[in-house]
Formats: structure tokens, sequence, C-alpha cells
């Protein structure tokens, strides 16, 4: 088996399939490499809103702007604030059409929509990379973790947080937030949880105090994706056995004391184990020297936290814009990642920025005054 691929892709998460997307539109293919199993191994969590601003950019530089608009959750803008009462602060109404400047779509059907639009070969599945070596001229060497290795001319780690391209480039490693998330789902949402349904309405729900607070939103499937957010330890998390369910949610809940239990009921009555997820990012402003034959986009590049929305968007943003680059600069790979990584370090630091702002905001003081300020331009009226 041929084990040199010109261009290398590690990861098949959104931003290394828009990559070969774009790619792909423009005459060129890429080997894409990726540690699940299969197309199928696992679910791809909740909703998006995908921004004018970049996402939906991406998905026109990669000629599915039609098909994404197709996936869209008409009405999954709708937003809901509460306090720890469950007094409600702020009840918005969402759009029924798909033109907004952030509309919902489900982060696996998008997922699927880049993989469909793809050469069935491209992606070859169950190959997690654990190193990478330069082997000199930009040329790389990729090891997997089933011993087996191929080299490459050009490389681009989209291989996430933890990154095992990203030594390459930079010496840089996540850092804890100080928030902790544990995930949750209620299946059947109206017929099986009607009151949980009703409390996070038609999109996503806030109900923040005291540095905690419970995050959701409505799948399409009509399923209730739920987030609990803790500001605990970084080891918090570990103290805790997910492997007993009720357990786990009988500690999580007592972080809630004194929380109205309808609020408390989206995880005591979530279907389902719990996933614990710490909140890591990489230093606003990550970047790095230019290294012949090596590039990273997405969270290799600038993992933050999600309180802006801009992960997923940006992650495909730096897919479709560096697969414009390439097609843009034949014959020049240097030339190309240079005008990619010029662009992807300012835009990131400023989105980096943004998250970390709605991070401190979200479980700071007054979080719910602070975020209606954001919906409306100016602070909430408390009288």
């Amino acid at each position: 088996m041929d084990n040199h691929y010109p261009i290398t892709i590690i990861g098949a998460g959104l931003g290394g399939l828009s990559l070969a997307r774009v790619l792909h539109v423009n005459g060129t293919e890429a080997a894409v490499f990726d540690l699940e199993a299969d197309r199928h191994a696992r679910t791809q969590g909740g909703m998006l809103d995908i921004h004018a601003e970049n996402g939906q950019i991406a998905l026109r530089a990669a000629g599915l702007h039609d098909g994404f608009l197709a996936l869209v959750h008409r009405g999954g803008d709708a937003t809901r604030v509460l306090d720890k009462r469950a007094t409600v602060h702020w009840d918005e109404t969402g759009g029924d059409d798909d033109n907004g400047d952030r509309p919902e779509v489900d982060r696996g059907q998008l997922r699927e929509l880049l993989l469909d639009s793809l050469p069935a070969d491209t992606i070859r599945w169950g190959r997690q990379a654990t190193g990478a070596r330069p082997l000199g001229d930009g040329r790389h060497e990729v090891t997997f973790a089933d011993g087996s290795r191929i080299t490459t001319d050009l490389l681009v780690g989209a291989d996430g947080a933890w990154s095992r391209t990203r030594p390459l480039l930079s010496d840089a490693w996540p850092a804890y937030t100080g928030i902790s998330f544990v995930e949750a789902t209620l299946d059947e949402a109206d017929t099986r949880h009607p009151e949980e349904a009703a409390l996070v309405g038609q999109g996503m729900l806030f109900a923040l105090d005291g540095g905690k607070g419970f995050l959701a939103h409505r799948k399409t499937d009509g399923s209730l994706h739920i987030y609990t957010a803790l500001r605990v330890a970084e080891d918090w998390l570990d103290t805790v056995d997910f492997t007993d369910t009720d357990a786990a949610k009988a500690t999580v809940l007592a972080q809630f004391d004194g929380w109205d239990d309808r609020i408390k009921a989206l995880i005591a009555h979530a279907d389902g184990a719990l996933t614990p997820r710490k909140v890591n990012t990489l230093p606003v402003g990550h970047r790095w020297n230019r290294v012949p034959g090596v590039t990273l986009l997405g969270d290799a590049a600038h993992v933050m936290s999600p309180f802006a929305g801009e992960g997923a968007n940006l992650a495909m943003l730096d897919g479709a814009q560096l697969g414009l680059a390439i097609a843009a600069h034949p014959g020049d790979t240097e030339k190309a990642l240079a005008v990619y990584e010029e662009e992807l370090f300012s835009r990131s630091e400023e989105k980096a920025a943004e998250s970390a702002a709605g991070l401190e905001m979200c479980f700071g003081p007054d979080p719910i005054a602070q975020l209606i300020g954001v919906f409306t331009g100016g602070p909430e009226d408390s009288h």
C-alpha cells in the first residue's frame, strides 16, 4: 500500500473536512486520517449556530451552503434566560426563516453533509496519529497507534485540542479555565420529559447564578442537550464516579443546592450516562513561527471556551481559507501557508478574547444582567 500522500489532514472534524472539501472542489485531493472506527462511531454533540461572518463563508466556499440551509432548525435561535429560582428574565422567540446571521443546525448532520460531499476513499478511519517528525524539505512522517507510518509533503493538524501535530510548531498546551461541564441528554423530550421541554423552550436556555449554571438546547431530533457548568478545581470531575449514573447525578446536583427543582430536573431526569468535560483553552493570541510543510487549524490552533460560539465556525473557516490559499498558489505551498497563517492568527486572537470574556460574563458577577446586556446592547433594566 502506498504510504506517501501529498496532502495529509489529521482529523475528520468540521475543520479537517472543510479543508478536504474545498481542496476537492478546486481539483486537489487530500488524505484524511481519523481515530474513530467509522463515521458513526460516536454522537457528534449538540446544536451549532453557524455565523454569516465565518461558518457560512466556509460552506459557500465548499459549495454546500444550500445543503446547509436544508438542515437549519427553524426557530432554534430562540433564547431563554433564567435565574436559579427559574424566574424568566429573557424569552426571545426564534425566527421561522433560514436566512438569519446565526441559524442553528445539528452538529452531526452538518458533519454528515461534509462527509457525503467527499469521495468515498478520502477518509482513513481507525487511524489514530500518535506523533509526527520532520524529514527535511518540508516533508513529515506521521506515526499511528497501530504502528503504521506515512510520509507527506504537507501535514495539516486538524486533530483537536490535544493535537499530536501541534508540537511540530508550538510548545503551547491547553490550560484549564476553571469551568467544568457535565453533559446529559433527555430523549423524546416533548413526550417523555414535557416539563423539561417546556422549561428549555424551542432553542437555547441559560440558567446562571453564582459561578455555575445550566446550559441547554433543543436538538432537531426532539431531544434536549444539557450542560451543567461548575466553577470547580481542575481535579473535581476526577473525583466523581461517572460509571454509576445515579451517584454521579446526586454528586452534580449537590452542587446546585437551593436551585429550583424544575431546573435540577434537567440532570435528575436525564437519560443514559453523564459525560464529564473540562473546559480548556490555548492562550489568547497563540501563534507560531512558519515551519515548512506543516500547519494547524481549528482547536489544534486555537482551542477556546464555547462562550462565544466560535469554535466550530472558526474551524470551518480555517479549513476553507487554507484550501483556497493552496488553490491560489499552485506549486508554492509555503506561500499558501504564510498567507493562511497571517489571517488565521489575527482572527483567532480576536475570537479567543471574545470567548474568554464570554466565560467570565457567564460565571462572574451579575451574569444574567451581563448576558441580557449582550442581547439588548445595554444592561438589563432591574426595575
